[in-house]
């Protein structure tokens, strides 16, 4: 086993039976399905190599030492909202809050009934792996000792509420509800890609290549032959040797939704679909303010969820923690009124909607070949948007809150249960929302037919039979749920099909 990091001087050159770009919930999915199966594996990963002890207890140095270009990505439409994707060994595993959500049969289907793939036949494929890896992840709940006071009001809400909701299924061994889930678990309780899978990989004969971003990959005769770029330094971003990375039965990308058809793009595969249809799960979070301590800090990130309006509303709702300078990069205001705001954060808690949006966008190269994403929120999901804020207001409410503070434009910094018809009334204008994008997908997406799609259902490029796409740029829809397990049941899927040839 190697690792391979940043080096100056003469090129490094290896080669594998695959090379797997990128290390995240795809890659290393994909990566190790490949090592279990006797072939040699080089992962190609853009960001460094970071044990947990390195990990930083600031989501300032989270956005530092994990984020891509410090989290700099926003969405260019209607409203500039932030994309959050990290840059590291284990990619967004490692800063993510683990949860695993087995992928809806209606997707299946709906994927079967307008784009040609999927069906039941895909649907027991990636059940059958994401069996396997809750069992290998230790998929379960937080234990009532790691619950944490947010979460734990959240339940009550539930509760009076009938919201038909549950504790989270997430990929943990035994939480001990540290509240780091953001910046990476320190306690190695939260089993990110870069504790298990690569390293597997690497006791199979496979090497890493970090801190080592691709810049293209070689076709030559419609095969994939190899992928190339320069190293990075992580800190100086100072570019070192030249690199080669050469595989002699085929190259697995997953570089991520924003990366992955920036890089075919670059590569010469630019079938017209690509770019196309990028998708979203836009989240926005509402506090509550209550008379008891909650200390949001302290428990499960999260804990709790309810999908019992995803497909009537096209919401699913959340608890989320979030650290106290993000929690002051929401509150309004600066100085002294901030301060005294801030007062009250260990007396609040902020869930979350997540809307299943159908708006698609595009991804497009911009300067310096990064990605530049044009989305706007169109007029049916904002109002499901707002829908979703309501209930997220009601939750609070049921369990206790006296005020809420919804970040929405023009509003006052708290409302009481009186006011709660000021969201019914809330402008249908994104702008106006302070929202993130965290579940993404599309811009490389499979279908049946190429003039409509960039893979077909094994995950194949068209013309490219051994260059495989395996991150959520295949998913040719938004699934309405947290979409990393079903990253890897596909990725997963897609690796076992090359492996039976």
């Amino acid at each position: 086993m190697s690792h391979l990091s940043y080096v100056e001087g003469a090129k490094v050159e290896v080669e594998a039976d695959y090379v797997v770009v990128g290390s995240g919930a795809g890659g290393s999915a994909a990566a190790v399905t490949l090592a279990r199966g006797g072939e040699r594996v080089a992962i190609v990963e853009a960001g460094p190599w970071r044990d947990p002890e390195d990990y930083p207890y600031s989501a300032y140095g989270g956005m530092r030492d994990m984020m891509d270009d410090w989290n700099s990505l926003v969405t260019m439409g209607r409203a500039t909202w932030p994309i959050v994707q990290a840059r590291l060994v284990g990619g967004t595993t490692v800063v993510n809050s683990a949860i695993a959500v087995r992928t809806p049969g209606d997707v299946f289907e709906t994927w079967r009934e307008k784009f040609g793939v999927g069906g039941p036949a895909m649907a027991d494929a990636v059940w059958r792996a994401q069996d396997r890896i809750e069992r290998e992840l230790f998929v379960s709940r937080a234990s009532d000792a790691a619950l944490g006071g947010s979460n734990r009001l959240a339940l009550l809400a539930d509760q009076r509420l009938g919201l038909e909701g549950h504790r989270m299924d997430r990929y943990i061994k035994d939480c001990v509800g540290s509240g780091q889930c953001l910046q990476g678990c320190r306690d190695k309780r939260k089993q990110s890609t870069n504790l298990n899978y690569i390293p597997e990989v690497m006791q199979r004969g496979g090497t890493v290549v970090s801190c080592a971003p691709v810049e293209k990959i070689v076709v030559e005769r419609g095969r994939a032959e190899a992928v190339v770029g320069r190293f990075v330094h992580p800190v100086t971003r100072k570019k070192g040797a030249a690199f080669e990375v050469r595989a002699k039965k085929g190259v697995f990308i997953a570089a991520s939704v924003t990366k992955t058809p920036i890089l075919l793009a670059a590569s010469g595969i630019k079938p017209k679909a690509l770019g196309t249809r990028f998708m979203a799960h836009p989240g926005s979070g509402i506090f509550g303010f209550y008379d008891e301590i909650v200390d949001t800090n302290v428990g499960a990130t999260q804990g709790w969820a309810s999908v019992k309006h995803r497909l009537d509303h096209g919401i699913k709702l959340e608890t989320l923690s979030i650290p106290l300078e993000l929690a002051a990069s929401r509150f309004p205001g600066g100085g002294r009124p901030l301060m005294e705001r801030l007062r009250e954060y260990r007396h609040c808690a902020m869930w979350i909607q997540a809307c299943w949006a159908e708006t698609q966008g595009k991804i497009v190269r911009g300067p310096g070949g990064k990605p530049i994403v044009r989305y706007s929120l169109e007029k049916r999901d904002l109002e499901r948007f707002r829908v979703g804020m309501r209930l997220v207001a009601e939750m609070h409410f049921a369990a206790g809150a006296k005020a809420i503070y919804t970040g929405i434009h023009g509003f006052p910094w708290k409302i009481g249960p009186d006011d709660l018809h000021l969201i019914d009334q809330a402008p249908l204008e994104a702008r106006n929302y302070i929202a993130v994008l965290s579940h993404l997908f599309g811009g490389a997406v499979m279908g049946n037919d190429p003039k409509t799609s960039v893979t077909d259902e094994r995950g194949r490029v068209h013309d490219v039979p051994n260059l495989v796409v395996a991150d959520a740029s295949v998913m040719p829809s938004n699934i309405g749920v947290n979409p990393q397990h079903t990253i890897m049941g596909l990725a997963t899927h897609f690796a076992e099909l090359a492996l039976g040839g």
